[in-house]
C-alpha cells in the first residue's frame, strides 16, 4: 500500500494553506488563490464542501469541527459553516487579510477528542478569532457577538504570518519584525524581536511544547527561537541552511514556504520551493528524513491532530513570476502517512 494518497478535486490555482481539524484527523481544510476554501475527508478521498469567495483566499483555520474562518485579498474576515456552506462576514480590514488563528481557552467545558478518545480536551469560556492584515493591524473577533470585532491593535508593519500555542501568539511582520503576545493581555506585546535570519520571513510555526517557535526565510534557512528571554535560554537559539542544492557547481537556494510541528513528538516538517519536505529534530539539530521530491514547489504542510498524517499542498509559488506560471502544473494535495521518521532519535 502506498504511503501517500493524492486527493481528488484539488484547487485550480495555487494553494495558500492547509489545516487539519483540531479534533478529527480525517478532515482537512484548504484555501487557495482560486477564491475557494475546500473541506476534504482524506480517508474517503472526498470533497465535503467548497465555499467560494470574491477574491483569492490567503488564509484559513478551523474554529471547531463544523466552523471555519478565512481571509484574503478582498479584506474580509469570514465565518464558514462547513455543513451548510453558509458564509458570514464578521468584518473588514483595510487591506488583505494574511493570517487567521482561532484561540481556544482551557477551562470550563470539555469534549472528547476523536484523535484520542482517552484524551479529554478543554475549551475556554472565552474563544476568540485573531486576524492579521497588510493594513498594519491585528483584530480580535467574537463570532458569537452581534458586534464581532472585539478590539484592534496597531502594528509597525504588515502581518505576514501568525501562529498560536497555548496563550502565546507570535506575529511575523515585514521588515523582519516579530511581536509576541499573551492573548489574555493584548494591550501590548510581551516581547518585540527582530528575526535572527537576514532575509524576509516566509514561514512560522510554534513548538508543540510551547517553549518556542521556528521561522523559515526566502533564502533557504530555518531559525529556531525560544520564548524565555533569559540569557541562558536565548543562547540555545540557532539557525541552519536547508532546501539548497548544488547543481553543476552552482548553489541553488529555495524559500522555506511552510513549517509544521508534530503534535505528539514536537519534531517539525519544513517544505520548500525545491519540492521537498524534510523532518527535523530541533533539539538534536538533526534531519530525520527527507521525503521523495514532489513535482512542484510546496506551498503549505500540516500534521493531523494525532500526528498520523501529513498534508502536503503542492503548487506554483510564483518564485519565477508570470513566466513560470505558464508551465506550472495544476495544484495537488497529498496526504502522507507518518511513521517512525517523525519520532525524535534517542541519544
Amino acid at each position: 500500500m502506498s504511503d501517500q494518497t493524492e486527493l481528488s478535486s484539488p484547487p485550480f490555482d495555487s494553494v495558500s494553506s492547509v489545516h487539519f481539524s483540531p479534533t478529527s484527523p480525517d478532515h482537512l481544510l484548504v484555501s487557495a488563490w482560486d477564491t475557494t476554501v475546500r473541506l476534504y475527508d482524506v480517508v474517503a478521498n472526498e470533497q465535503k464542501a467548497k465555499i467560494d469567495h470574491r477574491a483569492a483566499v490567503l488564509t484559513c483555520c478551523f474554529g471547531d469541527a463544523t466552523q471555519a474562518y478565512s481571509g484574503g485579498l478582498d479584506n474580509g474576515v469570514r465565518e464558514l459553516d462547513l455543513t451548510t456552506e453558509n458564509v458570514t462576514c464578521l468584518g473588514q480590514h483595510g487591506n488583505a487579510v494574511s493570517a487567521v488563528n482561532y484561540a481556544r481557552d482551557q477551562s470550563s467545558r470539555s469534549f472528547i477528542s476523536l484523535c484520542n478518545p482517552c484524551l479529554t480536551l478543554y475549551l475556554i469560556a472565552l474563544e476568540v478569532l485573531i486576524s492579521g492584515s497588510w493594513d498594519l493591524s491585528l483584530k480580535l473577533w467574537d463570532p458569537r457577538s452581534s458586534t464581532a470585532n472585539v478590539s484592534t491593535h496597531v502594528l509597525p508593519e504588515r502581518v505576514y504570518h501568525m501562529d498560536l500555542v497555548n496563550s502565546t501568539l507570535v506575529v511575523s511582520m515585514a521588515s523582519r519584525l516579530f511581536h509576541i503576545y499573551d492573548i489574555r493581555k493584548m494591550s501590548e506585546p510581551s516581547q518585540t524581536r527582530e528575526s535572527s535570519l537576514k532575509f524576509m520571513t516566509r514561514s512560522l510555526a510554534c513548538m508543540t511544547d510551547g517553549k518556542g517557535y521556528a521561522i523559515g526565510s526566502v533564502e533557504g534557512r530555518i531559525g529556531v527561537e525560544y520564548f524565555d528571554p533569559s540569557p541562558e535560554v536565548q543562547d540555545q537559539k540557532y539557525a541552519f541552511k536547508c532546501h539548497r542544492q548544488t547543481i553543476e557547481d552552482v548553489d541553488h537556494v529555495w524559500p522555506v514556504n511552510s513549517l509544521a510541528f508534530h503534535p505528539v513528538h514536537n519534531t517539525f516538517a519544513s517544505a520548500g520551493s525545491d519540492g521537498t519536505v524534510s523532518i527535523w529534530d530541533h533539539k538534536l539539530k538533526k534531519r530525520l528524513r527527507q521525503y521523495p521530491k514532489y513535482s512542484a514547489p510546496i506551498a503549505s504542510v500540516a500534521f493531523s491532530c494525532d500526528g498520523s498524517r501529513l498534508a502536503v499542498g503542492v503548487s506554483y509559488t510564483w518564485d519565477d513570476g508570470e513566466e513560470g506560471a505558464k508551465t506550472a502544473e495544476r495544484p495537488a494535495i497529498w496526504i502522507r502517512r507518518t511513521g517512525d521518521e517523525v519520532k525524535p532519535r534517542q541519544l
